[in-house]
């Protein structure tokens, strides 16, 4: 022990404890060293992979798709939040595919085959994310949001679901959305689509995709090593909603041709129908109704491959808008065609009378009027208005076919007439040229006949009938038909107004046409549509039959029924214009309405009596004209 200078003592200090302190830093700075050299060397690669994991990319930001809205603003389609399972294959091990799409199916009610199909059919790579259930309940998400690694690759997100107010009503005309097909992925990709989207599939949700998807946004997320977001680091851009649209449709009238055409079918026993209604000045479709037809709303929600294949399977083909998709022989509704191109021709005059035998022969063949007695010496009025047969088969002979060709096209048959849904088909205007690539050779006399009573190659589709007889009703001017009067951006100001599309001018002169507006006045005065003219309103128009199909055992062909009628601006009956010709004269009409009734084999023309209702139900007629004994089905021919 040592003692200081100011009387402190200083201890001496054993050499054993200078050892263990120094084995004690020796231990402490070689375990720190080898932790460095284990991070830095041998784990190198893990942590750089978990460095690559939580990673930051750029990512879409789906825009709200544009709403639709009736021409009164009622609401056809909106946006609902709903709840969507996804899954990404490149998260789910293979070994676990089965127990986790096992437990998917029992918790969706989603069928496993479903879930696996829609797994091995993604349009993508296997990181990005496919849709497996749709509109699934809340309690449901939260049970597999909550499942976590029992579900590896499995997420659940929010989305806007199209709800469709009316359902079936406008199925046809609005069409549905669905998941992005692989062809579809492979032409929109350059345009933003992603392998999860959601786009129009048909009718309006198709035709007006552009407009309705509306512009994406971006933003930076970070993500971890499994692709699950983490947090949004930036929002890049925010997107733009989509523009909403304003049909022509008129969902009261809608209503109503949807009435009138089912009571027809289910008392006629009948498997399809049509009725379309439309403005003749402006070429506004009011209401169209082709049935049967599906819940466009099962399709909103994610419908299964059973329910699906079922509607495909259906022979009567719901899913098809038979109204602008669908041609068929147009029958005595055509001889608005011959009688139109007779005249112009200078054929005939309005007075000329044409003598109508029981039959015409060419060879051997008889060629039929359709009551087999024919009518005498008929005028234009008396040959439209009783639709004789032997008067068009002469008066088609007069023309030939590639003049009876001519004047078909100018009323817009033979060609889409433009609507603004997809899928429209063309029909067939029969012509020596059009013969001669089909078949080889040119048209022969007989055919002649046959196209000009709306028979033979002669094939049309409801649209394009009804616009031939808007044209008509209107004086002269054949439009394109319009679903869509607006499109309204999503501040609410209209960004395009659809003014009507002028195809062309008829040919025809005013004359012509004022003549055969008359002609079909007759078609009710002379009753050839039994007790149509007995309406307290004035009606123009012409029913027809067209055979089809294979003949029976007694030889009788099945056949469709047809009826267009027309009303003038002021439909009204007055004293001083007891036959309406004055006010029909005008070609001022706002009103024209088709009916077409598939293999209806009625006794009367089922698709006149469907017209007359909706007649009555449009204008509010209280009394009720139906003829419920023409509905009744039997198997023979029974043309008009």
């Amino acid at each position: 022990m040592s003692t200081y200078v100011d009387g402190r003592q200083e201890y001496g200090r054993p050499l054993s404890r200078f050892l263990v302190f120094g084995l004690a830093m020796i231990v402490v700075l070689g375990s720190l060293s080898a932790r460095l050299f284990y991070m830095q060397v041998v784990s190198a690669g893990d942590y750089a992979a978990l460095a690559e994991g939580n990673r930051s990319v750029v990512q879409a930001i789906p825009s709200s798709r544009g709403l639709i809205y009736d021409r009164n603003g009622v609401g056809l389609v909106t946006n609902i939040p709903t709840f969507v399972v996804k899954i990404r294959p490149a998260d789910l091990p293979e070994e676990s595919r089965d127990e986790v799409v096992a437990r998917l199916s029992s918790l969706t009610g989603t069928p496993a085959a479903d879930i696996n199909a829609a797994i091995d059919g993604n349009p993508g790579s296997r990181f990005d994310l496919v849709r497996i259930a749709q509109d699934v309940p809340k309690e449901t998400a939260n049970l597999i949001a909550e499942a976590g690694f029992e579900l590896p690759g499995v997420e659940v997100v929010v989305e806007a679901r199209r709800q469709y107010a009316t359902g079936p009503l406008l199925s046809q005309i609005l069409g549905y959305t669905g998941p992005v097909s692989q062809d579809q992925l492979e032409l929109l990709k350059p345009k933003g689509y992603l392998p999860d989207d959601i786009l129009g599939k048909t009718g309006l949700e198709a035709y007006y995709e552009e407009q309705l998807r509306g512009v994406y946004g971006s933003e930076t997320v970070e993500r971890d090593a499994s692709g699950r977001k983490l947090q949004v680091l930036d929002t890049i851009s925010r997107g733009q909603a989509g523009d909403s649209l304003r049909l022509t449709i008129d969902t009261k009238e809608q209503v109503n041709a949807q009435k009138a055409l089912q009571w027809g079918m289910k008392v006629a026993g009948l498997k399809r129908g049509v009725v379309i209604v439309m403005n003749p000045q402006t070429g506004e479709i009011l209401a169209m109704v082709s049935l049967p037809t599906y819940d466009n709303n099962a399709f909103a929600r994610g419908i299964s491959v059973k329910d699906y294949t079922k509607l495909l399977n259906n022979k009567d083909k719901p899913l098809l808008n038979h109204a602008i998709a669908a041609h068929y022989p147009p029958g005595s509704t055509y001889k608005l065609v011959t009688g139109t191109g007779a005249l112009s021709d200078r054929k005939i005059t309005a007075s000329t009378r044409v003598l109508t035998r029981p039959y015409l022969t060419l060879g051997q063949t008889r060629f039929y009027d359709w009551n087999h007695r024919g009518f005498g010496r008929c005028n234009i009025y008396c040959g439209f208005g009783h639709s004789s047969d032997t008067f068009f088969f002469q008066l088609a002979g007069m023309l030939g076919i590639d003049r009876l060709a001519y004047w078909a096209k100018d009323f817009g048959f033979g060609a889409k007439t433009g609507i603004d849904l997809p899928g429209e088909v063309t029909g067939i205007v029969p012509s020596n040229d059009w013969k001669l690539q089909k078949l080889g050779e040119r048209i022969f006399p007989g055919e002649v006949y046959q196209a000009g009573i709306g028979q033979g190659y002669d094939v049309v589709t409801p649209i394009q009938l009804i616009n031939a007889y808007a044209a008509l009703a209107n004086g002269g001017k054949l439009y394109q038909p319009q679903i869509v009067r607006e499109i309204v951006g999503p501040d609410g100001n209209v960004v395009r107004k659809f003014a009507p599309i002028l195809l062309h001018k008829l040919h025809a002169k005013k004359g012509v046409l004022a003549t055969m507006r008359a002609a079909a006045r007759s078609v009710l005065t002379l009753r050839h549509t039994y007790n149509l003219v007995d309406l307290p309103i004035v009606v123009a128009g012409k029913s027809g039959t067209a055979e089809f199909g294979t003949r029976d055992r007694q030889g009788r062909l099945p056949f469709h029924s047809w009826f267009v009628g027309f009303t003038p601006k002021d439909p009204h009956k007055k004293a001083s214009d007891p036959d309406g010709l004055k006010a029909l004269s005008k070609g001022d009409s706002q009103l024209v309405v088709l009916a077409f009734a598939y293999d209806s084999r009625t006794k009367g023309n089922a698709a006149t009596e469907i017209v007359k209702y909706y007649l009555q139900l449009h204008y509010g007629i209280k009394h009720d004209y139906r003829n419920f004994n023409l509905l009744q089905r039997g198997n023979f021919y029974h043309s008009n």
